[in-house]
């Protein structure tokens, strides 16, 4: 399962979703008309992002084809820019679990609304 085959579920729990990667523009661009993506995909310039949440993959040295790699993951950050969850897996294979995400969101949903 990918993120944009549930891309609505998050939207009706009032979840806005987008992706971000440390690839050029170009790449950016050929991979969201490939896919046919619903959702903005960001850059992370220079591995900004992947450090401060701490989810860079320390296998890829510095001047290796990967460096600057993050683990492959996902990040609940709040309107007010706090991050209120983050689910990253190990190496490059592995994926979170999309139903856990999602169930996981509506409940940190529903604790801020108080319902």
């Amino acid at each position: 399962m990918k993120l944009s085959d549930i891309q609505d579920r998050f939207q009706a729990i009032g979840v806005s979703v987008g992706g971000m990667t440390y690839d050029d523009l170009e790449t950016i661009k050929q991979f969201h008309d490939k896919w046919a993506i619903r959702f903005p995909l960001l850059r992370d310039e220079k591995g900004r992002h992947v450090d401060a949440w701490g989810i860079r993959n320390e296998e890829y040295g510095e001047g290796t084809f990967a460096f600057g790699i993050p683990h492959p993951g996902v990040v609940f950050i709040s309107p007010e820019g706090e991050i209120l969850a983050k689910w990253a897996e190990a190496g490059y294979r592995s994926r979170a679990d999309w139903e856990t995400v999602l169930t996981e969101v509506r409940d940190i949903v529903q604790a801020r609304d108080g319902t």
